[in-house]
């Protein structure tokens, strides 16, 4: 081997040794938070979209009895969802009939309380299960054939984030 092929060599190691740094720090420096929606039993990813604190997470569906709308409203906080409202236009099976309801623009308003690390949240063909993150919406049923999610907040790396914006 020459002195030039092992200079080549030698500076070809540097510069892989240098993009394995980069990439490694990449890795490991956070840059923000997403939501995350996965298959509830293989834990499969079917979304992930940025998210920060003060960041609206609407579920929206159909009441499989009265047949009318319901809009279960989080924001993200610290790396969890708090409910803040629920929506809804008559009462049926699973509505809180108990709970100090109000009456706002022709719907029934709750202020419930919760803070929760994750949802499970059963998609349905008839109750036409949206997600709205932020100004996005998903369909629910179709991004998990109608099959169980979860969802939660998990923290990002650059490198993540500089994949995504790849795609």
């Amino acid at each position: 081997m020459t002195d030039r092929q092992r200079r080549a060599v030698r500076a070809l190691v540097v510069v892989a040794a240098i993009a394995l740094t980069l990439t490694a720090v990449a890795a490991a420096t956070p840059a923000g938070s997403a939501l995350v929606v996965e298959d509830a039993s293989s834990g499969e990813q079917l979304l992930a979209t940025p998210v920060s604190n003060g960041t609206p997470v609407v579920l929206t569906y159909t009441h499989s009895v009265e047949k009318t709308p319901v809009h279960d409203i989080y924001v993200v906080r610290n790396g969890s969802l708090v409910m803040t409202r629920m929506e809804f236009q008559s009462y049926g099976w699973g509505l809180p009939a108990r709970a100090n309801v109000s009456r706002e623009n022709g719907s029934f308003t709750f202020d419930p309380q919760g803070s929760y690390e994750e949802l499970y949240v059963k998609p349905g063909r008839t109750a036409d299960h949206r997600l709205r993150v932020g100004n996005r919406s998903y369909d629910l049923v179709a991004l998990s054939n109608a099959e169980g999610v979860r969802l939660h907040i998990t923290e990002r790396s650059v490198l993540s984030t500089t994949l995504d914006t790849l795609d």
